[in-house]
């Protein structure tokens, strides 16, 4: 196949010199300047330059896509928006109308996919009705294809929508067209991913982003190509792949001088990424600058998922009350915060709550992945309020869907879910098959946390067989996970189901030890008495206490104290 040239540039050059030569006068130094800077990715520059060599509002269509290329990657939208609107003019003063169908074409889709309806299917009816004057085919008649793609697929016609996208990847290959063969491909992979043709779905995308990887696309649709990729991944809990392609992104947006767009959401998916891996506090971080950097796009979407995600981190950290307002944040801008809010009121001692927030949000949803996101949680919060039958129903939906998706990562998670069960059950010994293939799942997947949840399960059905050395090794090794994650809801979850002990360490009883492992772990009172389903005042009166008995006059010191003998 003849593609264009690596960064799908080839038309963009031949284009300029053919209006260079039609206006009869050679380029300025500055739109030179201007071409340059944008043919190497200093986005900052090429605005700049092209900007100033705008002023008097007389450059032709394929600078002015540049100047749109250069706006849209410094992350100004309606900007970038309004020179493509300048360009689609100029090549229709200019009577070349297929450049001006692919400009209707870049200002149609994004305002669809924003949901801007109207507008976005205006312009894409423009580009229609343009191509009516056109006798032979052409590749643009494939890029108006692309909408079509995912009308099919919401109107229930996957199959159609596969063809749809093929037919687009066939005119692609037929007149060189590298962007289009890769936006054609990826909305085919991702159709055939939400639709459990997950194999050959994930190897057209890996086709994909052997594209991007090695800079055979445009700016722009090289970082739709990797952002629609990576989201794809973690759709169908495919973290191996989501986890090398975020580092991709990460290299291809380092690469880039003062690049904005595609930022943001590479930082949520290397937070998730994060996360998994046990780095909370770096991908509390990184969700964070998301939060910023999306704040002013258009992009609603992304900018509440790195609300959620912080949410995510905050409950994790024992940060209730940070959990909360993260999660309202994320709410506030259009995400459904489940299930982390349904666990959150768990956390908080609220079991009612989490049922009759996970139930209506599971009511609301039918789509078998985004319900694979909240059954998990549904068996967890089951569990915890005495509810087998409906952890039971839960855990069964859960592996009928894992059986559908053949994730790894799913297997792991239904494994966990299916021997929390069965020891709710009473069967310890066909709880700890499936525990133990959950946590050998978790250390292939470098899962620390999610793996030290299940060794607790495993420790209760160690000792449920009487088995107490086993059921201690286990539970130590995983409250030290803990210790280290900076977990201190699970560390508290870990302390409460450890053995007899010998005696009182120190003097402290057993409720003063939970507590004091929880400021060890950096738990404020506020969290700790949510932790422990506890007041305030008991909390400040079991700290002072602490303090009393060790000698100590800090949280700081008394955290070191619990360290220093092996207390947590």
């Amino acid at each position: 196949m003849a593609l264009d040239e690596p960064g799908g540039s080839s038309k963009v050059v031949s284009a300029q010199r053919e209006h260079d030569a039609a206006a009869g006068r050679a380029p300025s130094e500055l739109l030179l300047r201007g071409r340059a800077a944008s043919a190497e990715r200093r986005w900052r520059d090429a605005y700049s330059a092209l900007s100033t060599a705008d002023a008097d509002g007389s450059l032709a269509g394929p600078d002015l896509d540049l100047l749109a290329d250069a706006a849209f990657m410094l992350g100004h939208d309606d900007e970038a928006r309004a020179v493509l609107e300048r360009a689609h003019h100029a090549y229709l003063d200019a009577g070349e109308r297929r450049l001006a169908v692919r400009d209707a074409f870049w200002i149609g889709m994004p305002l669809l996919l924003h949901g801007e309806i109207a507008r976005g299917t205006g312009w894409l009816s423009r580009g229609q009705r343009l191509l009516e004057h056109e006798q032979e085919e052409c590749v643009e008649r494939g890029y108006l294809l692309l909408p079509l793609v995912f009308q099919h697929e919401a109107s229930g016609d996957p199959e159609a929508a596969a063809l749809t996208a093929a037919r687009a990847a066939e005119l692609a290959e037929r007149f060189g067209d590298a962007d289009l063969f890769a936006l054609a491909l990826h909305a085919q992979g991702g159709v055939l991913l939400r639709h459990a043709r997950v194999r050959e779905g994930l190897a057209i995308l890996d086709e994909v982003m052997v594209a991007a990887t090695a800079d055979e696309l445009s700016p722009r649709v090289t970082g739709i190509v990797y952002c629609g990729v990576i989201a794809g991944c973690h759709e169908v809990f495919e973290l191996r792949r989501a986890q090398e392609w975020t580092a991709a992104l990460s290299r291809w947006c380092e690469q880039q001088q003062d690049l904005m767009a595609f930022t943001g959401r590479c930082l949520v998916h290397r937070a998730e990424i994060l996360e998994v891996h046990g780095a909370w506090l770096d991908a509390l971080e990184e969700a964070r600058l998301a939060g910023e950097r999306l704040a002013d796009s258009t992009n609603g979407a992304a900018a509440a998922e790195a609300f959620y995600r912080q949410g995510e981190l905050r409950r994790l950290r024992g940060e209730l009350d940070g959990a909360e307002e993260a999660y309202r944040e994320a709410r506030r801008l259009g995400f459904e915060p489940q299930p982390g809010l349904a666990l959150l009121r768990l956390a908080q001692g609220n079991g009612g709550a989490a049922v009759a927030a996970i139930r209506r949000a599971l009511a609301e949803t039918t789509q078998p992945l985004k319900r694979a996101v909240l059954l998990p949680a549904e068996v967890e919060i089951a569990l915890a309020t005495g509810d087998p039958p409906a952890a039971r129903e839960a855990c069964d939906e859960l592996e009928q869907i894992s059986a559908l998706y053949e994730s790894e990562l799913l297997q792991a998670i239904v494994a966990h879910a299916r021997g929390s069960l069965e020891l709710a059950e009473g069967d310890p010994a066909q709880a700890l098959t499936a525990l133990r293939d959950a946590w050998r799942r978790w250390q292939e997947l470098g899962a620390p946390y999610l793996g030290a949840r299940t060794r607790v399960a495993v420790a209760l059905a160690c000792r449920a067989l009487g088995d107490e050395d086993a059921a201690t090794s286990e539970l130590e090794a995983a409250r030290a996970t803990f210790a280290e994650l900076g977990a201190p809801v699970d560390l508290a979850r870990g302390g409460s189901v450890a053995g007899p002990a010998d005696g009182p360490p120190h003097g402290l009883s057993r409720r003063e030890l939970e507590v004091l492992r929880l400021v060890a772990g950096g738990a404020s009172n506020r969290a700790i008495a949510s932790a422990l389903v506890i007041s305030e005042h008991t909390v400040a009166r079991h700290v002072q206490n602490i303090f009393r008995k060790l000698g100590v006059s800090s949280r700081t010191a008394a955290g070191a104290f619990a360290f220093e003998h092996d207390l947590v």
